[in-house]
């Protein structure tokens, strides 16, 4: 720090007619050395409280991993999905175990049981910090699947089934969508499509009978939602600011007749994200976003209207990371037209036996165009690998995931 040049040592003790003015002088100096001495001292201070904060920490300085994934975690009746969970059923751990192979930091699961207390969504969280990083913020809503309508929603002439819910469900709840996340979720500024009607829907491609009456009935589509689980917007707070997941489950674009009513709700729903994004629909997100959904919809393979597949993946504010496996390309479905290295579900083969549609590309993880993606993967391990097997158990959907990094 040095000494003072100012020589006050005497000047205090000084007689004759400078004495006033050697004292003033005396004042004035001890005065600027008291200011250098704070204010040397205000530094060290703010020196040592900059030795405190790190340049980045860990959680700004790397990579964030999103997964979505199908988990088959899904059950014949309310309550037995928390009975399996808390009864650590195989199908369950299995579940758990390609979670925690992975480590994603925010997870979106469908085909999940929603209850209102979020129970089995907590259960599993717990079950998962056995061998992981606890997920310590968790999200889920009552789905449209297994909401009773009281109508008749699929044409069949009878009421109460499962395709008579507003989306397919044996129960009020199964198969929904869940978040567990590492980092807060910002649930006051969620914006949720669920409610949406399908006939409110812009563009919307609503079926019809033959001859041109719409179907199944107009009181039907009078209360028709277009979600089948639901469509979130769900900001999550990260520490370099806010990041919004789109969430979403369509339907199978199977399972009908002529009118072809699954595949024209399976277009709209993936559809709406197009809205969403280009401002046609809500409000949309103004920083970096991840489109995070099981689309039932392969862009180049299966039944579907693949068209609004390929507008998603072309869309200039999104961009497709490609994540692919060793094990989805070895176990490549024949004439599919399609990379089987992208494939994330694990289908039976179409036979003259049997009905299926071979492995295909459903699920899927869309960063905007301004994150950086850094890897991009399938949990689907080819053989001889001792996970190949913890896979297939766990669920015929394989969990895709990306890291990224925000701008």
């Amino acid at each position: 720090m040095g000494l003072s040049s100012c020589q006050h040592d005497h000047a205090w003790y000084r007689h004759g007619p400078d004495r006033r003015a050697d004292r003033g002088k005396a004042q004035s100096c001890l005065l600027r050395s008291r200011k250098k001495r704070i204010a040397n001292r205000l530094c060290l201070i703010v020196f040592a409280l900059l030795l405190l904060v790190p340049v980045a920490s860990p959680l700004w300085a790397k990579d964030l991993r999103i997964a979505f994934y199908s988990a088959g975690l899904s059950r014949k009746g309310p309550g037995l999905l928390l009975r399996d969970i808390s009864r650590k059923e195989a199908q369950a751990l299995a579940a758990r175990d390609v979670i925690a192979r992975t480590d994603p930091d925010i997870l979106v699961l469908s085909d999940f049981d929603y209850d209102a207390e979020l129970s089995a969504l907590r259960a599993f969280a717990g079950l998962l910090a056995e061998t992981a990083a606890p997920y310590p913020y968790a999200f889920a809503r009552r789905p449209n699947a297994g909401w009773a309508t009281g109508l008749d929603m699929d044409g069949d002439g009878r009421l109460g089934g499962p395709r008579d819910s507003q989306g397919f469900g044996y129960f009020a709840g199964q198969g929904g969508l869940a978040v567990l996340s590492r980092f807060p979720i910002d649930e006051p500024h969620l914006q949720d499509f669920s409610t949406l009607l399908w006939r409110d829907f812009p563009e919307a491609l609503l079926p019809t009978h033959a001859s041109g009456a719409p179907f199944p009935s107009d009181a039907a589509l009078a209360v028709q939602r277009l979600s089948t689980t639901a469509h979130w917007s769900l900001p999550v707070t990260l520490p370099s600011g806010p990041l919004t997941l789109l969430i979403s489950q369509a339907t199978p674009p199977v399972f009908d007749g002529a009118e072809d009513q699954n595949g024209k709700r399976n277009h709209d729903e993936n559809a709406l994200w197009l809205h969403h994004i280009e401002g046609r629909l809500g409000t949309p997100p103004t920083g970096p976003f991840v489109l995070a959904f099981g689309a039932n919809l392969d862009p180049a393979d299966g039944a579907g209207r693949r068209e609004v597949m390929q507008a998603l993946l072309a869309h200039p504010k999104l961009q497709d990371p490609l994540p692919k496996s060793k094990g989805a390309a070895a176990a490549a479905t024949p004439d599919h037209l399609g990379d089987p290295a992208l494939d994330t579900a694990d289908w039976a083969e179409p036979t003259a036996d049997t009905f299926g549609p071979g492995n295909m590309r459903v699920d899927f993880l869309l960063p905007s165009a301004d994150v950086t993606v850094t890897d991009a993967g399938v949990f689907w391990p080819a053989l001889p690998s001792s996970d190949h097997a913890l896979a297939l158990a766990a669920s015929r959907h394989r969990l895709v995931w990306i890291d990224i990094r925000l701008p």
